[in-house]
């Protein structure tokens, strides 16, 4: 599977960017998930759809301006960022989860559980 993200650019203080990550191919997933990245930190968890459930999680860094959401026929996840900050500015990532995950923990936050991954694309917000 292949993920094509896009959407960053450069926004000021307040503005909003939606960013998009296409799959290359429909197939089974436990989750897809947003992550960041700025030089100074490591990969952080964004916000996850999990797939059968339907349950969307975020981190409370940004919780309340950001939504992720997914369009099925497009094959297509979203994530919608408003009320941006200085601190948003990273390299955002999405990524996929293809095999099958039980319940339990907050497993959607931590890289290693994700299978693919899209290229990334710089989100700067300027102040």
């Amino acid at each position: 599977v292949q993920l094509q993200a896009s959407g960053g650019g450069l926004v000021h203080v307040g503005g909003s960017l939606r960013l998009s990550c296409a799959a290359s191919k429909r197939t089974f997933r436990s989750a897809m998930g947003w992550f960041r990245r700025d030089p100074e930190k490591a990969r952080e968890f964004v916000a996850a759809i999990l797939w059968s459930s339907g349950s969307i999680v975020y981190a409370d860094s940004v919780k309340g301006r950001f939504t992720t959401s997914r369009d099925d026929a497009k094959n297509t996840v979203y994530l919608q960022m408003n009320s941006l900050k200085p601190e948003d500015t990273a390299v955002y990532y999405c990524a996929v989860r293809t095999r099958p995950r039980a319940d339990g923990g907050n497993w959607w936050g931590t890289i290693y559980e994700y299978d693919y991954w899209g290229q990334g694309t710089q989100v700067t917000v300027s102040s």
